[in-house]
Protein backbone atom coordinates (compact mmCIF):
# COMPACT_ATOMS: atom_id res chain seq x y z
CA UNK A 1 0.00 0.00 0.00
CA UNK A 2 2.47 2.59 0.97
CA UNK A 3 4.02 1.78 -2.27
CA UNK A 4 1.06 2.35 -4.40
CA UNK A 5 0.83 5.41 -2.29
CA UNK A 6 4.26 6.62 -2.96
CA UNK A 7 3.68 5.99 -6.86
CA UNK A 8 0.46 8.00 -7.05
CA UNK A 9 1.80 11.04 -5.37
CA UNK A 10 5.04 10.68 -7.87
CA UNK A 11 2.67 10.87 -10.80
CA UNK A 12 0.95 13.75 -9.69
CA UNK A 13 4.57 15.21 -8.96
CA UNK A 14 6.00 14.94 -11.93
CA UNK A 15 3.39 17.44 -13.82
CA UNK A 16 4.13 19.78 -11.61
CA UNK A 17 7.90 19.21 -11.46
CA UNK A 18 7.88 19.32 -15.44
CA UNK A 19 5.83 22.52 -15.21
CA UNK A 20 8.72 24.07 -12.99
CA UNK A 21 11.57 23.17 -14.60
CA UNK A 22 10.32 24.32 -17.77
CA UNK A 23 9.38 27.88 -16.05
CA UNK A 24 13.25 27.96 -14.79
CA UNK A 25 14.95 27.05 -18.73
CA UNK A 26 12.67 28.96 -20.71
CA UNK A 27 13.59 30.12 -23.47
CA UNK A 28 16.65 27.85 -24.05
CA UNK A 29 16.88 28.83 -27.89
CA UNK A 30 15.71 32.15 -30.15
CA UNK A 31 11.89 32.48 -29.82
CA UNK A 32 10.76 33.45 -33.22
CA UNK A 33 7.84 36.56 -33.65
CA UNK A 34 6.08 36.39 -36.63
CA UNK A 35 5.10 40.10 -37.82
CA UNK A 36 2.26 39.97 -40.54
CA UNK A 37 3.22 42.92 -42.18
CA UNK A 38 5.99 43.99 -44.38
CA UNK A 39 9.49 45.90 -42.80
CA UNK A 40 9.08 49.32 -42.01
CA UNK A 41 5.42 49.77 -41.39
CA UNK A 42 4.24 50.39 -38.20
CA UNK A 43 3.58 47.02 -36.54
CA UNK A 44 6.81 46.24 -37.53
CA UNK A 45 9.01 48.65 -36.27
CA UNK A 46 7.04 49.01 -33.04
CA UNK A 47 7.99 45.24 -32.85
CA UNK A 48 11.01 45.38 -33.48
CA UNK A 49 11.79 48.20 -31.01
CA UNK A 50 9.99 46.46 -28.39
CA UNK A 51 11.61 42.73 -29.37
CA UNK A 52 15.49 44.29 -28.86
CA UNK A 53 14.28 45.05 -25.18
CA UNK A 54 12.84 42.15 -24.21
CA UNK A 55 15.57 39.91 -25.97
CA UNK A 56 17.96 40.92 -23.16
CA UNK A 57 15.68 40.44 -20.41
CA UNK A 58 14.85 36.63 -21.70
CA UNK A 59 18.52 36.38 -22.58
CA UNK A 60 17.73 34.83 -26.03
CA UNK A 61 17.00 36.74 -29.36
CA UNK A 62 13.74 37.48 -30.64
CA UNK A 63 13.80 36.97 -34.32
CA UNK A 64 10.91 38.97 -36.26
CA UNK A 65 9.74 37.10 -39.16
CA UNK A 66 7.77 39.02 -41.83
CA UNK A 67 4.78 37.20 -43.54
CA UNK A 68 2.75 39.94 -44.93
CA UNK A 69 -0.64 39.67 -46.84
CA UNK A 70 -3.73 39.91 -46.87
CA UNK A 71 -4.06 42.38 -44.01
CA UNK A 72 -1.86 39.97 -41.71
CA UNK A 73 -3.91 36.71 -42.26
CA UNK A 74 -1.14 35.28 -44.04
CA UNK A 75 1.27 35.62 -41.27
CA UNK A 76 -1.65 35.05 -38.86
CA UNK A 77 -1.83 31.39 -40.42
CA UNK A 78 1.71 30.31 -40.08
CA UNK A 79 1.63 31.14 -36.59
CA UNK A 80 -1.37 29.49 -36.08
CA UNK A 81 -0.10 26.34 -37.42
CA UNK A 82 3.62 26.66 -35.55
CA UNK A 83 3.81 24.23 -33.11
CA UNK A 84 2.43 25.13 -29.48
CA UNK A 85 5.88 25.10 -27.57
CA UNK A 86 6.40 28.84 -26.79
CA UNK A 87 8.78 29.44 -29.58
CA UNK A 88 6.59 31.17 -31.70
CA UNK A 89 4.44 34.62 -31.14
CA UNK A 90 2.81 36.67 -33.53
CA UNK A 91 1.95 40.47 -33.51
CA UNK A 92 -1.63 41.41 -34.06
CA UNK A 93 -2.69 44.82 -35.11
CA UNK A 94 -6.45 45.91 -36.11
CA UNK A 95 -6.25 44.90 -39.38
CA UNK A 96 -5.68 41.38 -38.71
CA UNK A 97 -8.38 41.11 -35.97
CA UNK A 98 -10.83 42.93 -38.22
CA UNK A 99 -9.92 40.47 -41.23
CA UNK A 100 -12.85 37.84 -41.16
CA UNK A 101 -15.17 40.87 -41.12
CA UNK A 102 -13.54 42.11 -44.92
CA UNK A 103 -12.31 38.92 -46.55
CA UNK A 104 -14.78 35.95 -44.83
CA UNK A 105 -13.70 32.78 -43.11
CA UNK A 106 -9.90 32.39 -42.46
CA UNK A 107 -8.24 29.44 -41.85
CA UNK A 108 -8.10 29.85 -38.36
CA UNK A 109 -10.11 31.41 -35.86
CA UNK A 110 -8.56 34.68 -33.98
CA UNK A 111 -10.05 33.60 -30.38
CA UNK A 112 -10.16 30.01 -30.66
CA UNK A 113 -6.45 29.64 -32.19
CA UNK A 114 -4.70 32.19 -30.06
CA UNK A 115 -4.20 32.94 -26.60
CA UNK A 116 -3.05 36.80 -25.78
CA UNK A 117 0.02 37.74 -24.04
CA UNK A 118 -0.27 41.30 -24.00
CA UNK A 119 -0.80 44.31 -25.79
CA UNK A 120 2.35 46.58 -26.81
CA UNK A 121 1.42 49.80 -28.20
CA UNK A 122 -1.48 52.16 -29.26
CA UNK A 123 -1.25 53.96 -32.89
CA UNK A 124 -3.04 57.39 -32.95
CA UNK A 125 -4.98 57.97 -36.11
CA UNK A 126 -4.99 61.32 -37.47
CA UNK A 127 -6.74 63.22 -40.37
CA UNK A 128 -4.53 65.35 -42.65
CA UNK A 129 -5.09 67.55 -45.26
CA UNK A 130 -2.72 68.89 -48.05
CA UNK A 131 -2.24 72.59 -47.59
CA UNK A 132 -2.16 73.31 -50.96
CA UNK A 133 -5.44 71.40 -52.10
CA UNK A 134 -7.48 72.64 -49.13
CA UNK A 135 -5.45 76.20 -48.16
CA UNK A 136 -8.27 77.18 -45.87
CA UNK A 137 -9.08 73.78 -44.50
CA UNK A 138 -7.99 73.99 -40.66
CA UNK A 139 -10.28 71.97 -38.95
CA UNK A 140 -12.98 68.74 -38.90
CA UNK A 141 -15.50 71.14 -39.16
CA UNK A 142 -14.07 73.21 -41.97
CA UNK A 143 -13.39 69.90 -43.40
CA UNK A 144 -17.35 68.99 -43.01
CA UNK A 145 -18.07 72.21 -44.63
CA UNK A 146 -16.01 71.62 -47.89
CA UNK A 147 -17.38 67.81 -48.01
CA UNK A 148 -20.96 69.37 -47.55
CA UNK A 149 -20.18 72.58 -50.25
CA UNK A 150 -19.14 70.11 -52.95
CA UNK A 151 -22.07 67.68 -52.76
CA UNK A 152 -20.17 64.38 -51.59
CA UNK A 153 -17.10 64.63 -54.90
CA UNK A 154 -14.66 65.39 -52.47
CA UNK A 155 -12.10 62.66 -52.26
CA UNK A 156 -10.64 61.32 -49.72
CA UNK A 157 -7.45 58.39 -49.66
CA UNK A 158 -7.12 55.89 -47.23
CA UNK A 159 -4.20 52.65 -47.11
CA UNK A 160 -6.73 50.51 -48.77
CA UNK A 161 -10.58 49.21 -48.32
CA UNK A 162 -11.14 47.74 -45.00
CA UNK A 163 -8.04 49.86 -43.61
CA UNK A 164 -8.19 51.77 -39.93
CA UNK A 165 -8.38 55.03 -41.53
CA UNK A 166 -11.33 53.75 -44.15
CA UNK A 167 -13.39 52.24 -41.18
CA UNK A 168 -12.69 55.94 -39.05
CA UNK A 169 -13.74 57.91 -42.02
CA UNK A 170 -16.94 55.83 -42.83
CA UNK A 171 -18.07 56.02 -38.86
CA UNK A 172 -17.06 59.99 -38.96
CA UNK A 173 -19.42 60.08 -42.05
CA UNK A 174 -21.97 58.54 -40.76
CA UNK A 175 -21.75 60.44 -37.56
CA UNK A 176 -21.69 63.66 -39.10
CA UNK A 177 -24.42 62.53 -41.83
CA UNK A 178 -22.24 64.27 -44.70
CA UNK A 179 -20.58 62.66 -48.09
CA UNK A 180 -17.17 62.08 -49.07
CA UNK A 181 -15.51 59.58 -52.02
CA UNK A 182 -13.31 57.04 -51.06
CA UNK A 183 -10.23 56.62 -53.40
CA UNK A 184 -8.15 53.38 -51.90
CA UNK A 185 -4.57 52.92 -52.19
CA UNK A 186 -2.75 49.64 -51.55
CA UNK A 187 -0.59 50.59 -48.54
CA UNK A 188 0.04 53.90 -46.41
CA UNK A 189 2.93 54.62 -48.52
CA UNK A 190 1.54 55.53 -52.00
CA UNK A 191 -1.63 57.29 -50.44
CA UNK A 192 0.60 59.63 -48.88
CA UNK A 193 2.50 60.11 -51.77
CA UNK A 194 -0.43 60.98 -53.86
CA UNK A 195 -1.67 62.79 -51.10
CA UNK A 196 1.25 65.44 -51.02
CA UNK A 197 1.08 65.56 -54.75
CA UNK A 198 -2.06 66.96 -54.17
CA UNK A 199 -4.14 63.85 -56.02
CA UNK A 200 -6.32 63.46 -53.19
CA UNK A 201 -6.81 66.26 -50.97
CA UNK A 202 -7.18 64.63 -47.35
CA UNK A 203 -6.59 61.22 -45.42
CA UNK A 204 -7.38 59.76 -42.21
CA UNK A 205 -3.70 57.95 -41.44
CA UNK A 206 -1.91 56.70 -38.78
CA UNK A 207 0.65 59.00 -37.15
CA UNK A 208 3.36 57.05 -38.09
CA UNK A 209 2.74 57.37 -42.01
CA UNK A 210 2.80 61.20 -42.05
CA UNK A 211 4.36 62.78 -38.64
CA UNK A 212 7.75 63.09 -40.99
CA UNK A 213 5.13 65.11 -43.26
CA UNK A 214 3.51 67.29 -40.64
CA UNK A 215 6.41 68.01 -38.99
CA UNK A 216 7.77 69.13 -42.38
CA UNK A 217 4.67 71.27 -43.48
CA UNK A 218 3.74 69.16 -46.70
CA UNK A 219 0.19 67.83 -44.66
CA UNK A 220 -1.67 69.69 -41.96
CA UNK A 221 -3.33 67.91 -39.11
CA UNK A 222 -6.77 68.97 -38.51
CA UNK A 223 -8.26 66.19 -35.86
CA UNK A 224 -6.75 63.26 -33.71
CA UNK A 225 -9.15 59.90 -33.79
CA UNK A 226 -8.39 59.05 -30.25
CA UNK A 227 -10.11 59.97 -27.32
CA UNK A 228 -7.45 62.21 -25.81
CA UNK A 229 -4.78 64.43 -27.92
CA UNK A 230 -1.44 62.92 -28.23
CA UNK A 231 1.28 64.25 -27.20
CA UNK A 232 3.54 64.77 -30.45
CA UNK A 233 0.31 67.14 -31.79
CA UNK A 234 -0.32 68.84 -28.38
CA UNK A 235 -2.06 71.65 -30.57
CA UNK A 236 -4.46 69.27 -32.88
CA UNK A 237 -8.09 68.83 -30.80
CA UNK A 238 -9.71 65.43 -30.92
CA UNK A 239 -12.32 64.45 -33.34
CA UNK A 240 -14.13 64.34 -30.03
CA UNK A 241 -13.49 68.02 -29.09
CA UNK A 242 -14.38 69.40 -32.68
CA UNK A 243 -18.56 68.02 -32.58
CA UNK A 244 -18.18 65.00 -31.78
CA UNK A 245 -18.33 63.78 -27.78
CA UNK A 246 -17.33 60.02 -27.20
CA UNK A 247 -15.94 59.55 -30.61
CA UNK A 248 -12.61 57.33 -29.96
CA UNK A 249 -11.04 55.28 -32.96
CA UNK A 250 -7.30 54.34 -31.99
CA UNK A 251 -5.68 51.53 -33.65
CA UNK A 252 -3.43 49.38 -31.47
CA UNK A 253 -1.20 46.18 -31.80
CA UNK A 254 -0.66 42.91 -29.23
CA UNK A 255 0.79 39.59 -28.90
CA UNK A 256 -0.42 36.23 -29.47
CA UNK A 257 0.86 32.95 -28.78
CA UNK A 258 -0.86 29.65 -30.79
CA UNK A 259 -3.81 28.14 -28.79
CA UNK A 260 -1.98 25.48 -25.88
CA UNK A 261 1.55 27.21 -25.37
CA UNK A 262 2.44 26.65 -22.06
CA UNK A 263 1.46 29.16 -19.42
CA UNK A 264 4.64 29.75 -17.98
CA UNK A 265 6.18 31.26 -21.44
CA UNK A 266 3.12 33.12 -21.85
CA UNK A 267 3.60 34.72 -18.12
CA UNK A 268 7.21 35.21 -18.75
CA UNK A 269 6.62 36.75 -22.29
CA UNK A 270 3.65 38.98 -20.78
CA UNK A 271 5.87 40.35 -18.00
CA UNK A 272 8.96 41.08 -19.71
CA UNK A 273 6.84 43.01 -22.66
CA UNK A 274 5.08 44.58 -19.56
CA UNK A 275 9.04 45.82 -18.38
CA UNK A 276 9.86 46.40 -21.44
CA UNK A 277 7.08 49.14 -22.44
CA UNK A 278 7.83 50.63 -18.67
CA UNK A 279 11.10 51.69 -20.00
CA UNK A 280 11.72 55.32 -20.78
CA UNK A 281 13.71 54.57 -23.65
CA UNK A 282 11.35 52.34 -25.42
CA UNK A 283 8.44 55.07 -24.78
CA UNK A 284 10.97 57.23 -26.51
CA UNK A 285 11.49 55.41 -29.39
CA UNK A 286 7.99 54.44 -30.12
CA UNK A 287 6.74 57.99 -29.37
CA UNK A 288 9.73 59.33 -31.78
CA UNK A 289 7.85 56.99 -34.63
CA UNK A 290 3.88 57.87 -33.51
CA UNK A 291 3.44 54.98 -31.69
CA UNK A 292 2.81 54.93 -27.66
CA UNK A 293 3.47 52.10 -25.09
CA UNK A 294 0.51 50.64 -24.12
CA UNK A 295 0.67 47.51 -22.17
CA UNK A 296 -2.20 45.25 -21.16
CA UNK A 297 -2.45 42.04 -19.35
CA UNK A 298 -3.49 38.91 -21.22
CA UNK A 299 -7.15 39.27 -20.03
CA UNK A 300 -7.05 43.17 -20.94
CA UNK A 301 -6.32 42.21 -24.59
CA UNK A 302 -8.68 39.28 -24.31
CA UNK A 303 -11.66 41.84 -23.66
CA UNK A 304 -10.43 44.96 -26.35
CA UNK A 305 -10.05 42.24 -28.95
CA UNK A 306 -13.80 40.92 -28.54
CA UNK A 307 -15.02 45.05 -28.15
CA UNK A 308 -13.03 46.26 -31.27
CA UNK A 309 -14.07 42.89 -33.24
CA UNK A 310 -17.66 43.81 -33.05
CA UNK A 311 -17.32 47.35 -32.90
CA UNK A 312 -15.58 47.88 -35.97
CA UNK A 313 -17.92 44.91 -37.29
CA UNK A 314 -20.73 47.07 -37.17
CA UNK A 315 -19.28 49.44 -39.12
CA UNK A 316 -18.19 46.92 -42.01
CA UNK A 317 -21.34 45.79 -41.63
CA UNK A 318 -23.35 48.86 -41.85
CA UNK A 319 -21.13 50.22 -44.65
CA UNK A 320 -21.20 46.83 -46.90
CA UNK A 321 -17.58 47.48 -46.99
CA UNK A 322 -15.52 44.08 -47.86
CA UNK A 323 -12.55 42.48 -50.01
CA UNK A 324 -14.18 39.40 -51.04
Amino acid sequence: MTSIVRRSLLALALPLLATAAFAQSWPTKPVTLVVPFPPGGPTDVAARIVAQKMSAALKQNILVDNRSGASGTVGAAVAARAAPDGYTFVMLATPTLLASHLYGPTSYDIFKNFTPVGSMYDLPIVLVVNPKALPDVTSLQGLIAKAKAAGGKLNYTTAGTGSFGHLTTEQLKNNGKFEMQHVPYRGSAPAVTDLIGGQVPAMFSDLVAVIPHIRAGTLRAIAVGSGQRVSLLPDVKTVAEQGFPGFDATSWGGVLAPAGTPKDAIDRMSAELKNALADKEVQAKLESVGAFAAYRTPEQTAERMRTDFERWGKVIRDNGITNQ
